[in-house]
């Protein structure tokens, strides 16, 4: 007997609303959402009884960019547990060293330093950690609307409708619209550490910037002698059609944070990279930043099949194809629903469809439900349905989810009258 479906659906329902979150089993059922995470497989999942199935086109943030149970990823770290535990990360670690000198061969320019952690937003504070001690600065300037995390720094540094219920916070955040150059040239000053962006800001609705924006950014940083740290949390690591997003602009960054695609979906581990001249501090403080869980050995052991399988010939170069497809298939939607879809936002296969206003992402999630697609709205900008698929979908399946896409859209109409 396996480990799904242990307990009927109810029972599931009323032990978590009882001793996980209450709120969010209120929440779907108000939504009329009734599913919950049974087998999941490749680009599927299903619900706990089997009888549904979902396209997952939310991904958990990228965390599942290879789908679900990559057979590679789960055979490298089955293998890894034969040999392995955590280890510890106060000493010196073969696994940790091979998979960094890996993360650093990939990285942009001359990125070669790395610090590993459990979490996004862990990442994200280390990256602010060492941009403060570096510069000895405090001014970190991030985006409106923006999200790095729920932890310390990283929820300072994101928007206050997640922050405010938990002041005060660490003081030095300010925050600029994002793609105003103009408004971060005023903002960046002599007590600026860092600036941080997530390259192409999911929570935000997958707003892109101009294409010259980080060119802007990274002369701004120069000029003032501040940091520039790239969130690549969700946008990394194929996402975007290369290995890093921030490599689309032609720029690379002082530090750059990934994190969800790189535990393959079965094991956490993140990781903040940096350049070499900023080791001095970590030289010099070699324990000063400790993270107990943070690269764990068969972690790394996963995370080094996941790099496997985005350096593997063609990969990169089916992102592109498949982004294609879809690229031709919102242009048809937009077509096809001119009342409702207002504008379709993409760079490789980080996507978003804006919409009429702010009940269609909520909207668009529920039919999604209806029609075998998993998307979520994006929680800055709700009329933003966002669309990330697994980085393995086909050619194929993006036509279904296109197909489906376009019943969703048909289902929202109807709604609005």
């Amino acid at each position: 007997m396996g480990v799904i479906g242990q307990l009927p659906r109810e029972s599931i329902n009323e032990l978590f609303a009882r001793h996980v979150s209450s709120g969010k089993v209120e929440f779907y059922r108000g939504a009329g959402i009734d599913f919950i995470f049974g087998r999941r497989e490749g680009i599927y999942i299903y619900d706990i009884d089997g009888e549904r199935r979902l396209i997952n086109c939310h991904c958990n943030g990228g965390v599942f960019n290879l789908g679900h149970r990559h057979p590679q990823v789960l055979a490298a770290l089955l293998e890894a547990l034969e040999d392995l535990d955590i280890g510890n990360h106060h000493t010196v670690s073969e696994h940790r060293a091979v998979l960094a000198e890996r993360l650093a061969r990939m990285a942009p320019g001359d990125i070669n330093r790395v610090i590993f952690g459990v979490s996004g937003g862990e990442a994200v504070d280390t990256a602010i950690k060492l941009a403060r001690a570096h510069t000895g600065r405090p001014g970190i300037v991030a985006a409106r609307g923006g999200y790095h995390g729920h932890t310390g720094f990283a929820l300072a540094a994101g928007e206050e409708s997640f922050s405010a219920p938990f002041g005060p916070l660490a003081p030095g955040f300010s925050r600029v619209p994002f793609g105003d150059l103009e408004a971060l040239e005023k903002a960046v000053g002599v007590d600026t550490a860092a600036v941080i962006f997530e390259t192409i800001p999911a929570t935000l609705g997958i707003a892109l910037p101009p294409e010259d924006y980080y060119q802007g950014v990274r002369r701004l940083c120069d000029e003032r002698g501040a940091l520039f740290i790239a969130d690549e949390v969700q946008t990394g690591l194929g996402r975007c059609g290369a290995y890093w997003c921030i490599d689309t602009y032609g720029v690379v960054p002082d530090i750059l944070v990934t994190a969800k695609g790189l535990s393959g979906g079965l094991y956490p581990i993140t990781a903040t990279l940096y350049r070499d001249e900023l080791n001095r501090f970590m030289h010099e403080n070699p324990f000063i930043h400790v993270s107990t869980f943070g690269g764990a050995e068969p972690g790394c052991r996963a995370a080094l099949q996941v790099l496997d399988i985005l350096e593997s010939p063609g990969f990169l170069e089916g992102v592109r194809r498949v982004a294609g497809v879809f690229s031709g298939g919102f242009a048809e939607l937009r077509r096809r629903h001119p009342g409702v879809l207002l504008e379709t936002r993409q760079r490789g296969l980080m996507m978003g469809l804006k919409m009429l206003n702010q009940m269609c992402g909520p909207l668009m999630t529920v039919a999604g439900f209806q029609h075998g697609i998993l998307t979520v709205y994006a929680n800055h900008d709700t009329s933003v349905s966002q669309i990330l698929p697994p980085l393995i979908i086909t050619e194929s399946e993006a036509s279904e989810v296109l197909e489906r896409l376009d019943a969703m859209l048909g289902w929202v109409e109807g709604k609005l009258g």
